[in-house]
């Protein structure tokens, strides 16, 4: 099973008659698939086919796919549209002969978006189904070496975030260890404050007394909250290491919260210092672990 990075890059290239393209994919971290297309003039018709092939191999990631063209003949990167600079011309002269506007400077009408094109030759091009097919195949290339790379970003991550339940585990343990004489303890430590309490108060009840101590006893005891903890953990484990890779990083994000709840409730519950710093510790170590998960598809 594979875990799946949502950050990576991928290029890819060819060429067809007199041109070359060149394909690009950036992946970044995303709630969702998130998929924005730039494609030269008149290749708009390839965007639904990209996004379908995007989807059919991606589920989360914020994805910029990107095609350029360019004239391998060495003919000139731009051109100017005569029939639009014509009809500008012609308008321009008739508000001047009407007294409405001054006629403009020549600067000023090559400014205006769309007089100069870019001369690429994609418009010519852009019916040729034959070019058609070999782009999508570049495109199906350059998605391949991106699933690829975020899988080998995904595996340094599954290391990562094993390490970091490794040290959730270890901290878990301490604190098993820490509170394997809590009982005892807090029974003397409220046993004293009972009998001074008594001492300054002879009308108090001792026997509802004793039962408020006993239910604060067990409203500070943090047994429960180390099992769910090591549940946790043994889950997070398993969804690493199972058999599909979808919907992984929803999983382990919400897992997240989890470790940071029980954590939470442990430091509050804690009356012991270096119990609540272990708390503290495992804290930290479950926002690390957070941190990384959101990379996770």
């Amino acid at each position: 099973m594979t875990v799946n990075s949502m950050t990576g890059f991928a290029r890819s290239s060819g060429s067809f008659a007199a041109y070359s393209w060149q394909w690009e994919a950036k992946s970044v971290n995303g709630k969702g698939l998130d998929i924005r297309c730039r494609m030269p003039a008149g290749f708009d018709q390839l965007e639904d086919k990209i996004r379908k092939r995007l989807k059919s191999t991606f589920h989360r990631g914020s994805m910029n796919i990107q095609l350029q063209f360019e004239n391998t003949q060495g003919e000139q990167p731009y051109r100017v549209n005569t029939v639009f600079l014509d009809e500008l011309l012609t308008l321009a002269n008739q508000y001047a002969e009407e007294g409405r506007a001054q006629l403009p400077a020549m600067d000023g009408m090559l400014a205006v978006k769309g007089v100069i094109e870019q001369n690429d030759g994609a418009q010519d091009l852009a019916g040729n189904e034959e070019l058609q097919l070999v782009l999508l195949e570049s495109a199906a290339d350059v998605f391949t070496h991106l699933a690829a790379v975020r899988a080998e970003e995904g595996g340094r991550l599954s290391v990562i975030l094993k390490v970091q339940l490794d040290e959730i585990e270890i901290l878990v343990s301490r604190a098993k260890e820490q509170i394997a004489d809590g009982p005892d303890n807090n029974r003397r430590r409220l046993k004293t404050q009972m009998e001074r309490i008594l001492a300054e108060n002879n009308t108090l009840d001792e026997g509802r007394l004793e039962q408020e101590l006993a239910l604060l006893a067990t409203k500070a005891d943090i047994s429960e909250e180390l099992d769910r903890l090591t549940s946790h953990i043994e889950s997070t484990r398993d969804i690493l290491n199972g058999d599909t890779d979808h919907g992984m990083g929803r999983r382990l994000d919400f897992i997240c919260q989890e470790f940071n709840r029980e954590a939470n409730t442990l430091c509050s519950k804690s009356s012991d210092k270096a119990l609540t710093q272990t708390g503290l510790d495992m804290k930290a170590v479950i926002d690390r672990l957070r941190e990384q998960v959101q990379n996770i598809e």
